[in-house]
């Protein structure tokens, strides 16, 4: 996958701004996605409002309420696009995307949440059009488009690469009643992939017995199966008995609050057992983690784990307060596999301790992860 590379363009002349923007944008990127599909996407400071427009040639992406900033586009190479233009129309900022094509595809698209050092995003992937294919004119706005649209097709048959957390001499939190974190997620994972498996998907386990591995070495799993994504189970604990519901993690090298950075420190420890220091990761993997790199997998991340929330929600498992996807620096996502951390619930509560060892509640978790799955645009 490329995300940005090099290229050079010339902005067009934009006026100072009479009107007090609500809204700005930090950064305009293209890619190339599996598919020949152009990727584009637009960086704003706040979550951003839009319509399109397809003219002869263009694509035309407009933004009421925000403001043009003095930005050079990252152009890679090998997409539809032949340059990136920019203009302030009242107070909507309007970006002006020069094709190489007479007309593209309807564009599929999704906003991301902030991430770490990235802010909102609108991501729109495309394809040249052909004849009564292609689109001529869409208006829309950010909620109405704020999912994928694609679920995996049948005919070919993605990998998942499922990580049980801990494991061996490593147990992790322990319930007031005894359960034991790698017992539980363990067997969530069992069941997950004999879902998965089910379900047409070609699945993995990083352990498939009480075994202690380390993070990197879960992390070089899904790099060796060539996963397509990697879903990383875990149980929580918390210092109050009363804190209880699901919560699920990205990558970020700045942890979204306190709590977040506290459990990725805590999940990050695992590797210091009996060993003298935290193990560096392979020289392969540190490449394919440059910043460009890691910025798409980031993207992907974030769309699977906003997903993955909405569907617990939808199925009537409790979320933890506070945001709906939450990011901290987890050394087992360190990977070019797009993948999220999911908390399944708190140990440390003796209702929900109950609920996360009995058969019924395991499977309505692993339920509503093979629907998230299933709703994942792997193409994207």
């Amino acid at each position: 996958m490329k995300i940005s590379g090099v290229g050079a363009l010339g902005l067009m002349m934009v006026p100072r701004m009479a009107f007090a923007a609500r809204n700005s944008i930090r950064s305009v990127r293209t890619g190339v996605q599996p598919g020949n599909k152009t990727r584009l996407v637009i960086e704003t400071a706040v979550r951003p409002t839009y319509s399109l427009t397809f003219p002869d040639g263009q694509l035309i992406v407009r933004l009421p309420n925000t403001a043009v900033n003095q930005i050079t586009p990252k152009m890679a190479g090998g997409t539809l696009i032949n340059s990136i233009g920019f203009s302030q129309s009242g107070d909507a900022a309007q970006i002006i995307v020069n094709l190489k094509c007479l007309s593209i595809q309807k564009p599929q698209t999704m906003i991301l949440e902030p991430n770490g050092d990235t802010e909102y995003r609108l991501v729109l992937d495309f394809a040249a059009g052909t004849g009564a294919t292609a689109a001529k004119t869409a208006g829309t706005s950010a909620a109405a488009n704020n999912k994928s649209t694609t679920s995996a097709p049948a005919s070919k048959k993605y990998t998942i690469v499922i990580d049980a957390g801990h494991g061996g001499k490593d147990p992790g939190c322990i319930g007031k009643g005894g359960t034991k974190e790698k017992t539980v997620v363990l067997a969530v994972a069992k069941k997950l992939k004999t879902k998965l498996d089910a379900a047409g998907f070609k699945t993995y386990l990083t352990r498939s017995d009480d075994t202690y591995l380390k993070l990197a070495e879960r992390a070089s799993i899904a790099e060796r199966r060539k996963g397509d994504l990697f879903i990383s189970l875990h149980a929580n604990a918390n210092p109050s008995r009363a804190m209880k519901g699901f919560s699920i993690y990205t990558l970020s090298e700045k942890a979204s609050d306190e709590e977040a950075k506290k459990l990725a420190e805590s999940e990050n420890a695992a590797d210091k057992i009996d060993v003298d220091g935290f193990s560096d990761f392979s020289k392969d993997i540190r490449i394919a983690l440059s910043a460009l790199q890691q910025h798409a997998v980031a993207e992907m991340s974030e769309e699977y784990a906003a997903s993955c929330a909405k569907v617990f929600r939808n199925s009537g498992i409790e979320a933890q307060p506070g945001a709906k996807v939450r990011h901290a620096p987890f050394a087992v996502l360190r990977s070019t596999v797009p993948g999220a951390l999911v908390e399944l619930g708190h140990l440390s509560n003796a209702s929900e301790e109950k609920l996360l060892k009995s058969d019924s509640h395991q499977n309505k978790l692993v339920t509503a992860i093979v629907r998230s799955v299933k709703n994942y645009n792997f193409d994207v």
